[in-house]
């Protein structure tokens, strides 16, 4: 072998490698920047449009009623309500409409992801194990005739996927009637509620009332802004 052909193959080696950790390092960034998004359904039977009709948010699971933290996500439900136009009630009993709010995420899945660190050549190079063509794809930890961790075959990953859900009512006080229900869910790798009913919220009153029975995709951007999918 010639220094010329060893220093080549090491060129190349190192260019393989670097063009892995550049692609590695674009993923690890576009995650962190990525938006949250939300799939909504919504139904609605002449839910009146605001005219000063009053509100008031309460628990539709019991054993969150009362609560520090359900008071705080309610608070966000309340402003999403007023923005739109309806009047915050004295008391539950006193309002027009009774909103009832739940709230949830699961304990998760175990999710598996298998990753190719780049592009390479066969197991002993591009030029074979006697100086012939080897052919595309790296096997195992192989590469240009010797062990390499760095241009290391498929990289196995587990992680955990926690679905999140938040479900609003609103009911005629005075008739028990339903007028409107609405449903947002989103499968993400974090189960922090404080996090995550925010943004569901928010994906909730996107465009509300929306059309009945449509199911949506809603996109939170980081800047805390909605966006409505263009059918």
């Amino acid at each position: 072998m010639t220094l010329e052909t060893e220093n080549s193959r090491s060129s190349l080696t190192r260019t393989l490698v670097r063009v892995g950790l550049i692609a590695s390092m674009a993923v690890g960034l576009s995650a962190c920047a990525s938006s949250f998004k939300a799939d909504v359904s919504r139904f609605q039977a002449q839910l009146p449009a605001p005219q000063g009709q009053s509100f008031a948010v309460v628990a539709d699971d019991p054993a969150l009623a009362g609560g520090l933290e359900f008071a705080t996500y309610a608070n966000l439900v309340a402003a999403e309500m007023a923005e739109l136009g309806y009047t915050p009630a004295a008391s539950p009993e006193s309002a027009t409409l009774l909103v009832r709010f739940d709230y949830d995420v699961d304990n998760g899945r175990e999710r598996v992801r298998t990753t190719n660190v780049g592009a390479g050549f066969g197991r002993f190079g591009p030029w074979g194990p006697w100086g012939g063509f080897g052919g595309f794809g790296f096997q195992r930890n192989f590469a240009f005739g010797f062990y390499d961790p760095w241009l290391a075959g498929p990289e196995v990953r587990s992680f955990t996927v926690y679905t999140s859900e938040v479900d609003v009512k609103i009911d005629n006080n005075a008739t028990g009637e339903r007028l409107f229900e609405g449903q947002a869910q989103a499968a993400s790798r974090s189960n922090r509620l404080q996090s995550l009913v925010p943004n569901l919220v928010d994906a909730i009153f996107t465009d509300f009332p929306g059309n009945s029975g449509e199911v949506l995709r809603i996109t939170i951007r980081e800047d805390g802004k909605s966006v409505k999918p263009v059918n």
